[in-house]
């Protein structure tokens, strides 16, 4: 026996609690030791390597082995470029989604801005509004005298940068406005 059980299973401690009879004829029995270690399976196996040396041994080369591994490869290509032409499309279609899906909600998103944007544009330039801002910085309205009316002719002189010329003033017109 090999194993440690084995040892202590054979008798290191039958030997030493062995009872031996007053004739002298040895061991009449073993006492049972309540520490004693039960068998373990398959204690009684013993397995051997031998060491081989296959350093010289030379494989020979199969031509038929060769034809096969090409046959092998050549079908675990067009496997593969069968699977990945199944897959590619439905993927490019889940990543085109995406996009689509991103493109919606920028769409939704710059929409709401825009009609936050024209309410807010819509208050501001309000006639109430632009009433009060008149009261608040002292402004009135143009006198006849600051008027300035322009002629509709169809020659491009309207776009000339020229001083407008003196209106004369009526004095009798101007008393009626105050």
């Amino acid at each position: 026996m090999a194993t440690w059980a084995g040892i202590f299973k054979q008798g290191f401690y039958q030997k030493s609690e062995a009872m031996t009879s007053g004739d002298g004829r040895g061991v009449i029995r073993a006492q049972m030791d309540p520490f004693r270690l039960r068998s373990l399976p398959n204690d009684d196996i013993y397995f051997f390597a031998k060491r081989v040396d296959n350093s010289r041994v030379v494989r020979q080369s199969d031509p038929a082995a060769r034809g096969e591994m090409a046959s092998a490869l050549v079908a675990a290509t067009l496997l593969m470029i069968l699977a990945v032409s199944i897959i590619m499309p439905k993927a490019a279609w889940m990543l085109e989604g995406y996009k689509l899906e991103a493109l919606k909600q920028e769409r939704q998103t710059l929409l709401d801005q825009k009609r936050e944007l024209e309410v807010r544009e819509a208050s501001l330039l309000s006639p109430e509004r632009l009433g009060e801002l008149a009261i608040a910085n002292n402004l009135t309205s143009p006198g006849v005298d600051q008027i300035v009316h322009l002629d509709a002719r169809g020659d491009a002189s309207m776009a000339a940068n020229r001083v407008p010329a003196a209106v004369p003033t009526n004095n009798a017109a101007s008393a009626r406005n105050h």
